[in-house]
């Protein structure tokens, strides 16, 4: 053992150290007092012993009790031991779907091994990462990556452990933790502070007597110890992560000299997607003939962690059909029971049963016909988290923006259910609301938001406080956005009104079996002649082609 660490040891426990000299020395001075005095006072004096520790170790008690809670903030007691950086167990390999991120913590890791000179050419060291991104997409994973590297002691905290009811607990709990990490750099050559959910005491501190004083005074002391005022020599690299917009955070914390460096931690793509089935099939007893680029294409806007439950699933799945290895079926179950949740086997009316066939059947048709972005994979008429039925028809591919014509063949297939209980019963149901409700929203962020109303008017309208728009203005963009609405609902009927026997048959096809696949519903429409409509990115911005595919 080196003497930095003895040093390090010292400066951790020096209190105790002190303690435990300081009672060696007044044992053996009682022993040589004892050893003085004559025999009948000393029986008298060791019959008294026990009494009088028994006192003093209440009276110490007491002591020690009113002390931590009141001078040295009991109630703020950080129980966090730190973890070796080759003791996290988590290898730079092991990090999967995210290259463009691990490009970036490698480099950073680079510059903290490589601290000496790093300042010898006059920079400064790396004291924060923030990283940024949905939920499950491997933040963590990638900071314990970060410390199994670096080979740093690793310390994990999440942000709400620092907030407590009490004004001063968490900046109490904020000193400690840097105070212990000070420590391990001194020991270890440095430490790596990991916080996760840091927006709830990083985000923007409010300036009132209302309220907010705890959150106010925990992310001053953070920001005091990350702006170096004390230990400047101390290689720690703070890393937080959060799945809030960085525009909820505090100014003062994205400031350079304290998060330095931030790295955006998307959702992987479709090569990233594959190495992660790949990887997580490998844990798992699965048929070596699965197409793991075909799995890829249908998690599109699935995370890490949302492929990983996806695999759990399917060996709960196989193991429930007592198979020996996991197959296409159990995956694809897996999927369904993940996206549209379990069935439930309500008991419902012929007439009920018959009119949600109907709905799904024109969810599924104008899908097919009219939204080349979406695949129609599955559609059912089996009672799911409330729904009667459901038609799953996710994404072919990422799609970071949306174009005029994207958005209107979205509102289409929300309208389908509606114009096909319409087309065949001249009435409709409940179950047109959800659909509805989307809907409005979509056509009125077109017109509102986005400029795509046919009166021409440009802008976000949603900025402008209400009372400063006029009547006039307000009636317009209405009226747009119900044209919008009226002119998809035409030819969503126009459409299911000219291919009424496709839709009669998908309907009678779903009263039968409930369910229907991709295959099955692929060769339906080969049977009558239809071709499913092709995805074409060339012209964004092109408005419909009205009547296409009909």
């Amino acid at each position: 053992m080196t003497g930095r660490l003895w040093k390090m040891y010292f400066r951790q426990y020096q209190m105790i150290i002190w303690i435990s000299l300081v009672v060696i020395l007044l044992l053996v001075g009682t022993v040589i007092g004892l050893a003085s005095l004559e025999s009948f006072y000393r029986k008298m004096t060791i019959a008294t012993i026990p009494m009088q520790f028994l006192m003093a170790g209440i009276h110490a008690a007491i002591f020690v009790f009113m002390y931590l809670t009141f001078l040295q903030g009991g109630f703020a007691k950080l129980d966090k031991a730190p973890i070796k950086g080759k003791d996290v167990l988590i290898s730079w390999n092991d990090v999967i779907g995210m290259q463009d991120a691990k490009q970036e913590a490698l480099e950073i890791v680079q510059l903290v091994k490589d601290r000496a000179n790093v300042q010898k050419m006059g920079g400064s060291v790396i004291k924060g990462l923030l990283m940024l991104g949905p939920p499950g997409c491997g933040k963590t994973y990638l900071a314990k990556a970060i410390a199994t590297e670096a080979n740093m002691p690793f310390i994990s905290m999440s942000g709400s452990e620092f907030v407590e009811v009490f004004v001063g607990v968490g900046a109490s709990r904020v000193r400690k933790l840097f105070q212990k990490a000070r420590d391990l750099s001194y020991g270890y050559g440095g430490c790596i502070i990991f916080i996760d959910e840091i927006d709830a005491i990083g985000r923007q501190r409010t300036f009132s007597f209302g309220g907010g004083q705890e959150t106010n005074s925990t992310l001053n002391q953070l920001l005091a110890e990350m702006d170096g005022l004390k230990g400047k020599d101390d290689n720690i690299v703070v890393i937080g992560a959060t799945n809030a917009f960085e525009g909820h955070m505090d100014e003062a914390l994205l400031r350079p000299g304290r998060f330095d460096r931030k790295i955006l931690i998307s959702k992987p793509s479709q090569t990233d997607r594959e190495e992660l089935f790949k990887f997580y099939l490998k844990k798992v007893k699965a048929e070596t003939d699965l197409d793991t680029g075909r799995l890829a294409r249908r998690a599109v806007g699935k995370s890490p962690a949302d492929i990983s439950n996806i695999v759990k699933e399917s060996a709960i799945i196989a193991t429930r059909y007592k198979k020996s290895a996991i197959g296409l079926k159990e995956i694809s179950e897996a999927f369904e029971r993940v996206d549209l949740g379990i069935k439930h086997r309500l008991t419902v009316t012929p007439k009920e049963k018959e009119m949600t066939a109907y709905h799904e059947a024109g969810h599924l048709i104008i899908t097919y016909l009219k939204a080349p972005s979406k695949t129609v994979f599955k559609a059912s008429i089996i009672p799911r988290r409330g729904a009667l039925g459901v038609v799953w028809s996710p994404e072919r591919e990422e799609l970071h923006s949306r174009s005029k014509t994207q958005l209107l063949q979205d509102i289409m297939t929300k309208l389908a259910g509606y114009a096909a209980e319409k087309t065949k019963y001249n009435t409709t149901t409940t179950g047109v609301s959800s659909d509805f409700n989307n809907a409005i929203k979509m056509a009125h962020a077109m017109v509102w938001t986005l400029g795509m109303g046919a009166s021409g008017y440009i802008g976000d309208y949603t900025g402008i406080p209400p009372e400063q728009l006029s009547e006039q203005i307000k009636m317009t963009l209405n009226n747009d956005t119900n044209s919008l609405i009226r002119k998809c609902l035409d030819e969503v009927m126009k459409t299911l009104e000219t291919r009424r026997d496709i839709l009669d048959r998908f309907a009678n096809e779903l009263l039968q079996r409930e369910e229907l696949e991709y295959d099955e519903i692929i060769a339906i429409f080969e049977e009558y002649g239809v071709k499913e409509s092709k995805y074409d990115d060339q012209i964004p911005n092109e408005d419909l082609n009205w009547g296409a595919n009909a």
